[in-house]
């Protein structure tokens, strides 16, 4: 679309005006024809009253008189005086008795009735009848018809015009009167604002805008549904934020009254480690962030499960070696499905942090990658205390970390955000996937499967 968008105001009175052109021109266009055909069929009537009233008065001239063209017409004739007709008359052998204009010789013809004759540069209608005693022709230009017809049609298109600007202005009233509704359906939106999203109400707009009203409404629902989930993350936001910040002043302030440097040295390693987990929690808020629905789609490409299994634990098994835990990749085939790699790098790394964080020291986390009843499927199993089904629902939900299990990850603070599955089921969620939590089989812990449609 154009960077300046026509009202419909003006789009519609473009269309319209367009339409009534195009019907004024065919109407001129369909008159000169009509007229001009109807002209025809009087000017051979003309043609034959000439030569008949030239044939009446042929019997009394003969040979010793020849009479002017005015003397033999009609006196109706005389009102046309730019009609000009040309008469001869013949004997029936071919001689030249008569002819009104000498500058004109019109061609004998020994049968009767129209035809049309070239005399040098133009057309003529001839009109010729035959009689006992002799032949008489009148003949009329064909310019002078179409001339006749021209000026005829010329005066059609003033009224024309004039008609159409009529109905222009017409219609611009019409057009103001009938397209109210949406000065008013807009008043309505613009009366909206961030703080009063009520829907508008339909009875007080016509039908026909129905439609349009119930989808900004729409519009509207979700925009408020989406602010107040936006007021609800950066509260939380806000909230969970507060606590690493205040264990960091403490820890900051722990290493400042550190009185050795045995001291100093764990006021800095806590101080480092609260660091890393303020860290982990902004970049989880900016990834959940990203994740939202009005972002951009979603660029798909096929992505190799089994690729993106071993480069999560290529970069996890580090800090898994770090905790004594033994971290795996389970591979069955080369599952591929069609998705956003990037994003299912977030999730993957979500899902081994998460199992990293609550698996204990000499654990074992098994990363997988395979085909489930068609679908392929990403699955993480750790040896953690497993999550009680009855909150397994739940620790989806933003910010949420189950009361059941109460394990730390260095520095005596709470492990894990309670953003990593919220962020894991969001990119499922994008990705049309299915999540199902169980319980890790041949032992304690939790299975976690992401499937995705089949390719």
């Amino acid at each position: 679309m154009s960077g300046a968008v026509q009202s419909i105001h003006r789009r519609v009175l473009v269309w319209a005006m367009g339409a009534l052109a195009l019907g004024a021109s065919l109407l001129v266009a369909t008159s000169y024809w009509t007229l001009a055909h109807e002209m025809e069929e009087v000017f051979e009537d003309n043609l034959k009253q000439v030569a008949l009233a030239v044939a009446n008065h042929h019997g009394t001239y003969g040979m010793a008189r020849t009479p002017s063209l005015a003397e033999q017409l009609p006196k109706v004739y005389e009102e046309y005086g730019k009609f000009e007709f040309v008469t001869a008359a013949w004997t029936r052998s071919g001689t030249l008795l008569h002819r009104s204009d000498p500058a004109v010789t019109l061609p004998f013809l020994s049968r009767s009735g129209l035809s049309v004759v070239n005399l040098g540069q133009e057309r003529w209608h001839l009109y010729t009848i035959v009689l006992s005693d002799g032949i008489v022709q009148a003949a009329q230009r064909d310019s002078e018809r179409q001339a006749l017809a021209r000026e005829t049609g010329a005066v059609l298109i003033v009224p024309a015009l004039v008609l159409l600007a009529i109905l222009a202005v017409l219609l611009t009233l019409a057009l103001r009167r009938g397209l109210a509704p949406l000065d008013h359906a807009a008043d309505d939106v613009t009366a909206r604002s961030v703080e009063a999203l009520h829907p508008i109400t339909l009875s007080a707009h016509p039908t026909e805008l129905h439609l349009l009203i119930g989808a900004i409404n729409d519009l509207m629902a979700r925009l408020g549904g989406a602010l107040a989930l936006q007021r609800l993350f950066l509260a939380d936001a806000a909230h969970e934020l507060r606590t690493p910040i205040t264990a960091l002043r403490l820890q900051l302030q722990l290493l400042e009254r550190a009185g050795d440097d045995t001291q100093r040295q764990a006021a800095l390693a806590q101080l480092r480690a609260g660091i890393e987990r303020a860290q982990h929690l902004v970049e989880q808020l900016l990834q959940l962030s990203r994740l939202a629905p009005e972002t951009p789609a979603l660029q798909r490409e096929p992505v190799n499960l089994a690729d993106l299994v071993r480069a999560a634990v290529s970069r996890f098994s580090a800090r898994a070696e770090q905790r004594r835990i033994d971290l795996g990749a389970v591979i069955d085939g080369s599952p591929v499905t069609e998705a956003d790699a990037q994003q299912l790098t977030i999730l993957l790394n979500n899902l081994v942090d998460n199992a990293l964080r609550h698996t204990p020291a000499g654990g074992r986390i098994d990363v997988g990658a395979c085909t489930d009843q068609g679908r392929p499927c990403l699955r993480i199993t750790d040896s953690g205390p497993g999550i009680p089904p009855a909150e397994r629902q739940r620790v989806f939900d933003r910010f949420y970390r189950s009361t059941g299990n109460s394990n730390t990850e260095g520095g005596g603070m709470p492990h894990g955000s309670g953003l990593g599955l919220a962020i894991v089921r969001a990119v499922a969620k994008r990705h049309g996937a299915d999540i199902s939590l169980e319980d890790a089989p041949g032992g304690p812990g939790l299975r976690i499967s992401v499937r995705f449609a089949a390719r």
